[in-house]
């Protein structure tokens, strides 16, 4: 079949996704060189380099950016609906893509995926964990998970999770050789495990709150990572004090390898909340994993 503008579309598509030519040609069942040259031909089509190439690396050039940006959501759009097609018109099908953080996997993913896959067969489901803030639009997502916080306004929001605080935690062999900090001047004299935003890569500020006061406060200690699930391990261990969402800790908490320090300054956020554009129209598959997610989750409510 001759290729065209469609086909060589949706390579570029796939290979910006993935960022990846060999991964792009396992999703579209070709060979890598196919997908490359696929993409070379679109290049020539309009007229410039939309992938800048490496060894190690695949990344988008500002054409390649506004090409994903405009094309990328009809492209996923039109293939969705296929996907629709291919199944039992009765019964819900396609792909379900979520994008969410490590810490919504306990609290909100996890209860109710098995039972969403038990319900709804034809539905593939691709859930993407990371903390790193993503572009859902671009990426070709269906949805994300995130604090309110981190959300663009633009997008509509579903609380799907109670309100939590974030805690400063420490082991108990910690705790009774350095001591129980009990104002954030303490912290200066205690060994922090610091985290690295995954989306800025710059080192996060611990925000406490007490009543009106608000303070951002930058932390020291021998380690500093990216990732929660590694923090909390390494908060058991005795590392250091560690800064964390409350949902990662419950069970740390309740066996007691954790203990939660200055609980009077924790902040609380409204919880977290699932997030698409106003724009899209929801596929079947993300309306019924919403209105699951409502059903089953303690007191979600809109935003």
């Amino acid at each position: 079949m001759a290729l065209t503008p469609l086909n060589e579309l949706a390579a570029f598509v796939a290979v910006a996704r993935h960022k990846s030519f060999t991964r792009a040609g396992k999703e579209l069942r070709v060979s890598t060189s196919a997908v490359s040259q696929t993409v070379r031909m679109l290049e020539e089509r309009v007229g410039g380099a939309l992938l800048s190439r490496t060894t190690r690396s695949v990344s988008l050039t500002d054409m390649g950016q506004r090409l994903l940006e405009r094309a990328g959501p009809g492209l996923e759009s039109a293939l969705g609906a296929l996907e629709h097609l291919s199944a039992d018109v009765s019964e819900i099908s396609g792909t379900l893509r979520l994008t969410v953080p490590v810490m919504g996997l306990a609290t909100v993913i996890e209860p109710v995926i098995p039972r969403f896959i038990q319900e709804h067969p034809h539905v593939r489901v691709d859930v993407r964990v990371t903390d790193r803030f993503v572009n859902i639009v671009t990426e070709g997502l269906d949805a994300g998970l995130r604090l309110t916080e981190s959300v663009e306004r633009d997008m509509v929001q579903l609380r799907l999770s109670p309100s939590f605080r974030f805690l400063i935690v420490g082991s108990p062999a910690y705790l009774k050789k350095h001591g129980t900090p009990t104002r954030p001047a303490d912290l200066a004299q205690h060994e922090c495990i610091g985290y690295r935003a995954p989306t800025t890569g710059l080192p996060y500020h611990w925000e406490l709150e007490r009543g009106r006061k608000q303070l951002r406060i930058a932390v020291k200690g021998p380690l500093v990572t990216d990732d929660s699930q590694f923090t909390r391990r390494m908060a058991v261990a005795g590392v250091g004090l560690a800064y964390l969402a409350e949902p990662e800790l419950t069970p740390a908490l309740r066996e007691g390898t954790l203990r939660a320090v200055m609980e009077d300054w924790a902040p609380s956020v409204p919880g977290l909340f699932l997030y698409y554009p106003h724009r899209a129209r929801a596929s079947p598959a993300l309306k019924a994993f919403v209105a699951l997610a409502r059903k089953m989750l303690p007191t979600p409510t809109r935003a």
